[in-house]
Formats: structure tokens, sequence, C-alpha cells
């Protein structure tokens, strides 16, 4: 088992001292069985997590109630990705889809884009319909696996007043709970 997952036991003193969430941020390090040479390899960039790992992460532990997930998946993890966020215990209501503006080199295709699903659990509503995004956004590829910062204020939009957390975080950001930078 590799840092991040050892380190899912720090979710207790995580809610301990901040509190529970409202609004789930998170973009797992899937980890892809298929690379076809050692120099395309994820874990050159980063430390991966089989599904059962993630799946098993104690998400339900920091949040409220009623929450909202937004979790990132490439293509070909769509179906790990419903099945993580079941697991974490909410369900799927629909997704957004960030079309970058270069070409990856794929496997099946060559994807240019990838999904953020999302999903609630218990009476979540839906955001006041001035502050719904447009369910696509376009922006350019960065780092490997970064995403847009837009999103960040695509859900502060939305949940203006909610408490939020990004799980996976590669930085801090101003008023958001973090875990794994």
């Amino acid at each position: 088992m590799i840092a991040l997952a050892e380190e899912s036991r720090n979710f207790k003193p995580l809610t301990k001292k901040l509190g529970k969430f409202s609004v789930i941020y998170a973009d797992p390090p899937w980890k892809y069985d298929h690379t076809i040479s050692e120099n395309r390899a994820i874990e050159n960039h980063y430390n991966t997590m089989d599904i059962e790992e993630i799946a098993n992460l104690p998400v339900k532990d920091i949040c409220t109630r009623s929450a909202v997930l937004f979790l990132w998946v490439s293509n070909p993890k769509l179906q790990e990705g419903l099945y993580v966020l079941s697991k974490w215990g909410f369900t799927y209501r629909t997704c957004m889809v960030w079309v970058k503006d270069r070409i990856g080199t794929g496997y099946w295709t060559r994807s240019k884009n990838e999904l953020l699903l999302i999903g609630t659990k218990g009476k979540m509503p839906c955001p006041e319909e001035s502050t719904r995004p447009e369910s696509v956004i376009v922006s350019k590829r960065r780092k490997h696996s970064e995403k847009p910062d837009e999103i960040y204020e695509i859900i502060e939009r939305m949940y203006p007043t909610l408490k939020k957390i990004e799980l996976f975080a590669r930085s801090e950001r101003e008023y958001w709970g973090k875990w794994g930078v």
C-alpha cells in the first residue's frame, strides 16, 4: 500500500480539527495497468492507488449528511469512477467535461477530454439556477494530471457557503480543507 492510502487514518483527526465537509473535490491517483512503455507510466509523475485502495478510503467519515462530490476520471476510468462514487456513499447525478486544447496519446482513442463526475448524498439540493455552470469547460492542458483552476471557481460559485475539501490536493486553496498535500 502506498503512502496516500496509509494517510487515510488521518481523516478522523482532520474532522476533529476542521469538522465535516459538504463539498468534496477529488482527483484520485488512478492506477493504469495498460501502460505500453516505461516512459509513459503515470508512476513517473506520482504514486498511484488501485481501485480498491481508493474505494475503501473512509470518505464517509469527513462528509456531512448531505454532501456533493466532484470526482475526476479519465475516459478509461469511468466505470471505476462510478464504483468509487458509490462506495463513498454518493449517487451519480451528472458530469462536466473538460475539453483540452491538445490531444493526448491515448490507448483506444486519443483523448482530448476528462470527466468530472458529480454525485450527491442525503438531501443535497441542486445549486441555484443562476450558479449552475455549463457542462463543458474548454481549457489548456497543463502539467501532467493538473486540472484547470476554473473548476475551483465554478464549485465556489455553485456552493458559496458550504465547507469544501480537496482530496489528493497538490496545493493549498484559501478557505478549502485539504488532504494529500
